[in-house]
């Protein structure tokens, strides 16, 4: 049984009614200070996105008619990168899509055992992060779609920028690995090991990244590794981390899955399905909170700067990190991707063909 009452899917977009959201995912000090805005490139965003998506083959035709929109995926970009470039939108929609994309593909290698594909895949995912001009033809839609997405990213800022962002996803990459082999092993990670995988699995620092490119320039390494700012950033992914795991409770034990924070609290920690739920609504409304006090620091640091550019930088990534944490909250009640109980197999995702999800 769910630990709480299926999602009613509803709209927040143009500020109409939304539909309940059920008690134990309903976070009313996001609905109420933390108010919903999207970029105004956002119909084109997602018009361009389905088109990519397309183009790229990285879903089938009929799966991106049916789904794509429903997905919500261009959605919780332009809910998120508010003031960035209608180019650099796009760019990081569709590197978002893509994402989920991948997200899919390795959920579908784990389910039905395709060891040796994930292999194939992982390396070449490593090899067209390094040299994404070399992999736009790639025959595997993804490795293509994932070349194509990053060298576009990679023209936005300096190639120290590119140098880390590149870091960064390697890691992401290698995290999905050991992830891989814990669910192949059917093994849940202790709390405190799986609160660290997930900071990778969840590319928090890739999304951190991403939010130079919106505000137009890199900053400097005493700037961004500052107490605050960093504290501030960590937070608001550790929200969307955790609501995530909170969200997707029900779909990952329907699936047999071993990487959530609610489970391994049960496996690790002896707590009841009711009490983890708890624990990780604790988690997240704490993460508000502190990320609550980060941003008063970080306005302090911000305002301390000499360099008015780097200043309204700074101001700009702070507002998107705020940005975050309700594009994630109604992205999880709009989004096709977490209405469980409407698919006809809560283990199989609809909008995921099986057939096309191995090897290219």
């Amino acid at each position: 049984m769910p630990a709480f009452p299926p999602s009613t899917k509803h709209s927040s977009r143009t500020g109409g009614a939304r539909g309940a959201v059920p008690p134990s995912l309903s976070l009313p000090v996001i609905e109420a200070e933390f108010p919903r805005r999207l970029h105004p490139y956002w119909p084109r965003l997602q018009q361009n996105t389905r088109h990519w998506l397309l183009e790229k083959r990285l879903m089938p035709p009929d799966k991106v008619a049916e789904y794509a929109d429903g997905l919500c995926y261009t959605d919780l970009m332009a809910g998120y990168y508010l003031g960035a470039p209608d180019a650099v939108l796009q760019a990081i929609a569709d590197y978002s899509a893509w994402f989920f994309v991948w997200d899919d593909r390795h959920d579908r290698h784990i389910v039905h055992g395709r060891t040796g594909a994930w292999r194939r895949l992982k390396a070449l995912l490593h090899q067209a992060l390094d040299a994404p001009a070399a992999h736009l033809h790639h025959q595997d839609p993804l490795v293509a779609g994932l070349a194509d997405s990053v060298l576009r990213l990679y023209g936005f800022l300096p190639a120290t920028w590119n140098a880390r962002f590149a870091r960064h996803f390697h890691e992401v990459i290698d995290a999905y690995d050991r992830e891989f082999r814990n669910r192949v092993e059917a093994r849940v990670p202790p709390v405190g090991e799986y609160l660290a995988l997930r900071r990778l699995t969840f590319a928090h620092w890739i999304w951190t990244d991403l939010l130079e490119a919106a505000a137009g320039r890199e900053l400097p390494d005493a700037v961004r590794k500052h107490r605050a700012f960093r504290r501030a950033a960590l937070l608001s992914q550790e929200f969307a981390a955790w609501y995530n795991d909170l969200c997707s409770l029900p779909k990952e034990i329907a699936g047999d899955e071993v990487h959530n924070l609610g489970i391994s609290l049960i496996v690790h920690e002896g707590l009841t399905l009711e009490e983890s739920v708890e624990e990780l609504r604790r988690r997240v409304l704490g993460s508000i909170a502190d990320f609550l006090d980060a941003e008063k620091e970080t306005r302090l640091f911000a305002d301390g700067l000499g360099d008015k550019e780097i200043r309204d930088a700074v101001l700009g990534c702070l507002g998107n990190m705020r940005n975050w944490f309700s594009s994630v909250y109604w992205f999880h009640h709009e989004s096709g991707r977490y209405m469980v109980d409407s698919w006809d197999d809560r283990s199989t995702p609809p909008y995921v063909d099986n057939a096309l999800s191995g090897e290219m």
